[in-house]
């Protein structure tokens, strides 16, 4: 979308239709690199094709992969087992799982690689995981402690023991765990080890596992902190992506916000990804719970933020620190957004975010322009606002092209209309 701003019409009637949302990002990342690190070609069906994806396919290219793209949710990755040392840095923009995942990964290739971000994406932690890296003997720098981060690899990844601190993020344990099984054939296992019981989003490491186990890997979990991963690498194989489950929060809230009946074509009890468990929380609305721990269903709680504002009481979300290290701190954009829309609507207390709600918001004109800090979560999640409020303005509504290209066509196949403006 090319228009600076976006200023939804509320629809005044409950929003019906059916809509399929993309494939799922997590694990569409996860599914390129583990196919682009097996010999031989995989097939993978139901893909996310967005700006986080297209960053790590072309990544993987850069570093010898062959992946040809037939339509427009497959794609088709051939490679021999091993990448090669990329003739330039890898540019990642704001694409977290890309930067994490690969920052491990490429410690197999023989040769230096930079990984390396947007102005967004310097900004977010990465220093626990280079240090894990260094642990394993592994030649890894980042000096401001986020990206770039320049690896120097020597043709396979480490072994042994590695110790990791998860509390900032699940996708260093992810990125250590998927690069293990490029250890050198006659070394021991590698054990990632976590340094203590916190980690963000747990149920993404299943994610992981899962997708491991379905390009070969050989992975056991020991206890809650603990997984032995054989040094196996990884086999072709043609693996299905199912929908986003982030991306179906929006949908989900939209129904509950308008009264309507959106089908997108997934129970919400067949999602396996971890923010499907925000499903029962905004089925409960206009009467969800005053405490919401957001620690297991990150990206799901702006979504829900948004919605807390039109609830019949107040909602206080509680473990959700990491939210301001993700593609900015959510905590401080839902709560200037909301604020921008009638002062004194959130709250931040330490890194609780507490909404104070109004359902007579619904109805009311109250012009508000939401700064997005170019956040795909934050633009979808004030979009819903919008159903309710005459005013709500979109800033940069373009950035949803990072996980959702078609959001806007979504809303608009279901009645809901919008006037553009620049400047």
């Amino acid at each position: 979308m090319k228009t600076d701003k976006l200023t939804l019409l509320p629809p005044g009637h409950p929003l019906s239709g059916k809509v399929s949302p993309p494939g799922s990002k997590s694990i569409t990342n996860r599914a390129l690199l583990l196919a682009g690190l097996s010999k031989g070609t995989s097939r993978l069906t139901g893909a996310l094709k967005s700006d986080d994806t297209r960053y790590m396919a072309d990544a993987l290219r850069a570093m010898g992969v062959s992946i040809d793209e037939p339509d427009a949710t497959t794609f088709v990755v051939t490679g021999t087992g091993r990448l090669t040392a990329p003739s330039a840095p890898l540019f990642l923009g704001n694409a977290g799982t890309a930067t994490r995942f690969l920052t491990a990964a490429v410690a197999s290739v023989d040769g230096t690689v930079t990984v390396d971000g947007d102005e967004h994406m310097r900004k977010r932690p990465i220093g626990p995981l280079v240090t894990a890296l260094q642990s394993l003997g592994i030649d890894a720098e980042a000096p401001t402690g986020c990206p770039p981060v320049t690896i120097r690899g020597h043709g396979h990844f480490g072994s042994g023991r590695v110790e990791i601190d998860a509390g900032l993020s699940s996708q260093y344990v992810s990125a250590l765990l998927m690069a293990a099984p490029l250890a050198p054939a006659d070394a021991e296992p590698v054990t990632v080890a976590l340094t203590g019981p916190e980690i963000g989003a747990r149920g993404y490491v299943d994610l992981t596992l899962d997708a491991m186990r379905a390009f070969g890997a050989r992975v056991e979990q020991l206890d809650q902190a603990t997984w032995r991963v054989e040094p196996t690498g990884y086999h072709a194989a043609d693996f299905h992506i199912e929908p986003d489950a982030s991306a179906a929060t929006y949908l989900w809230g939209a129904e509950v916000l308008t009264k309507g009946s959106i089908d997108i074509g997934t129970p919400a009890t067949q999602f396996t990804q971890p923010d499907a468990k925000a499903y029962e929380v905004i089925a409960a609305f206009p009467d969800m719970p005053e405490v919401i721990d957001g620690s297991q269903m990150q990206d799901a709680i702006p979504t829900i933020a948004v919605l807390a504002a039109f609830n019949n009481r107040p909602v206080r979300f509680v473990g959700i620190s990491n939210l301001r290290v993700k593609e900015c701190d959510r905590i401080r954009a839902v709560s200037t957004g909301l604020n921008n829309i009638r002062e004194g609507l959130a709250r931040e207390e330490g890194d609780d975010l507490v909404v104070n709600a109004d359902p007579a918001l619904s109805g009311q004109t109250l012009p508000a322009d939401i700064d997005t800090f170019a956040d795909h979560r934050i633009a979808m999640s004030f979009a819903l606002a919008g159903l309710k409020i005459n005013g709500i303005t979109i800033l940069d509504p373009g950035c949803v092209a990072k996980t959702y290209p078609s959001y806007w066509d979504a809303l608009a196949s279901l009645g809901v209309r919008y006037q553009e403006s620049n400047g």
